[in-house]
């Protein structure tokens, strides 16, 4: 029994992984016959023209989020890499939030959003979820690609690319925002779940 996600999140972040995903320790996370308890609102990818109009989709929905009484410190913005955790704040701003980056094992500051890379959001869980910056270039991540010299080496960094996304993903309990610039990560492919543009 699943207890952290809502149905609608579990089964768009399924999508990412074939059978039971590995993380990039080599644990295998089993998902056999796996049931959400609860079901919430579908999860929403945004396909922006550009970084602003993805900060004010991001803000937007966001403010929806805070309008209907969450709080912001149950709500955790993840982006790929350090190097994207500039254009998420400007989301944050854009709606009148601020943010935390909490060291391991710390609880976030009340009143603030909690903002990180994916590789940090392992065991963490918030009601509202953004996964940012899911561009082409970055979702799998184009210098992890080139640095690949074999086949198996390729295949590695693609399954623990999308193992990031997924765990990113799977933080959210009831609401979840993927955006990205289009064309966006070829992983949101497999997820196409109320697509805006």
């Amino acid at each position: 029994m699943n207890y952290r996600t809502s149905h609608q999140i579990r089964v768009v972040a399924d999508r990412l992984v074939d059978g039971d995903p590995t993380d990039v320790d080599g644990i295998e996370e089993s998902r056999r016959g796996t049931v959400s308890v609860f079901n919430g609102p579908e999860p929403r990818i945004v396909l922006a023209a550009s970084t602003l109009e993805e900060s004010d989709a991001i803000a937007a929905w966001l403010q929806e989020r805070i309008a209907e009484g969450v709080p912001p410190d149950e709500i955790g913005v993840f982006v790929r890499s350090r190097g994207e955790i500039e254009r998420a704040q400007h989301a944050l701003s854009a709606a009148g939030l601020k943010s935390t980056t909490p060291a391991p094992g710390v609880d976030a500051e009340p009143g603030k959003v909690v903002l990180m890379p994916m590789h940090l959001a392992k065991g963490l869980e918030f009601r509202v979820v953004v996964v940012a910056a899911c561009d082409e270039a970055i979702v799998p991540l184009q210098e992890r690609i080139e640095s690949a010299t074999e086949e198996s080496d390729l295949q590695e960094v693609y399954n623990s690319e999308r193992y990031l996304l997924y765990v990113a993903c799977t933080r959210a309990r009831d609401h979840l925002l993927i955006t990205a610039v289009a064309p966006g990560s070829e992983f949101l492919d497999d997820i196409q779940v109320g697509r805006q543009w």
